[in-house]
């Protein structure tokens, strides 16, 4: 790892890069692509050494309240955020000043911060999302190496539910010819109902590949899965969206799935409900002797 000073730490959107790069090791990740402009090897987390006072600073200026989010580009729970600390501390300054939260995550970590998670949605809303790519145990550990199991991530998923966190899965990516079966999207799709997610993100039975995460992608298939990357140059060349041959009868079983068990399965609605910000109303409970 190495550390720098960070000149801002929130986006337009108000999302937040606390960590870059990532040592989760998933073999088709798209932060892994040049046009992210990341100037150093991908497992070298960089670290924002100022992340938090910048934070603290910009939640106190801030005119009105609103969802925070983190994740979108290095999973906030990799093993350094153990030693480093900054996913809680952020996630402490929301529940302090009054702001929503939502992160996505591959990993159980997010468990340690349940306390926090709850407090934040007791005030306002807080919105765990967790990638799901494979029912499949021993595929997981090997194209998702260094991160929690599918069965670990369901757990967390069935543990936030029953402390009232909602939470919304991502349906990708879905690998052509490695996991693009109806078995793995049931599969998936049974545990988010056991799990009762609030929705279900996915654009498509498939992946996007561009300069960066298709040369280490396809290392990987080398590695991985013999001739396979063969197969993808002869169907795909250089395209940057990769789908599925069986994309269309993929995403009928998904819709159909996510409709018959009350799963919001509109892309649209569900970023919706993930960046707008709620503020519970404060209230009073009475007890009933008040009244005897």
């Amino acid at each position: 790892m190495h550390f720098v000073n960070a000149k801002s730490i929130l986006s337009a959107k108000n999302g937040m890069n606390l960590y870059r790069g990532c040592s989760h090791g998933c073999i088709y990740c798209d932060s892994r692509s040049k046009c992210y402009h990341m100037d150093h090897a991908f497992e070298d987390i960089e670290v924002k050494a100022n992340a938090i006072e910048l934070l603290e600073d910009a939640l106190k200026r801030k005119r009105s309240k609103c969802m925070l989010g983190t994740g979108s580009m290095t999973d906030p729970y990799i093993p350094l955020e153990n030693e480093i600390g900054n996913v809680r501390k952020a996630l402490a300054l929301a529940d302090q000043y009054g702001f929503g939260f939502t992160l996505i995550t591959k990993s159980d970590r997010v468990l340690r911060d349940l306390d926090l998670l709850k407090s934040i949605h007791d005030k306002t809303k807080c919105v765990v999302q967790m990638t799901l790519t494979t029912f499949d145990e021993g595929l997981c550990k090997k194209i998702e190496p260094n991160v929690s199991t599918t069965k670990e991530r369901v757990a967390v998923l069935k543990k936030l539910r029953d402390a009232g966190i909602p939470t919304v899965v991502w349906l990708s990516p879905i690998l052509p010819f490695i996991n693009d079966t109806e078995e793995n999207i049931r599969g998936i799709l049974e545990y988010c109902i056991e799990a009762k997610v609030y929705g279900v993100i996915c654009f498509g039975m498939g992946l996007t590949l561009r300069e960066g995460n298709r040369e280490y992608f396809y290392s990987q298939l080398d590695r991985l899965f013999p001739h396979l990357k063969e197969k993808y140059i002869q169907t795909y060349g250089m395209q940057y969206q990769i789908s599925s041959p069986r994309n269309d009868m993929l995403m009928k079983i998904f819709h159909q799935l996510c409709e018959d068990n009350g799963i919001l399965h509109d892309n649209h609605k569900i970023f919706e409900y993930l960046y707008s910000f709620e503020e519970k109303s404060k209230y009073v409970q009475l007890n009933l002797l008040d009244y005897l």
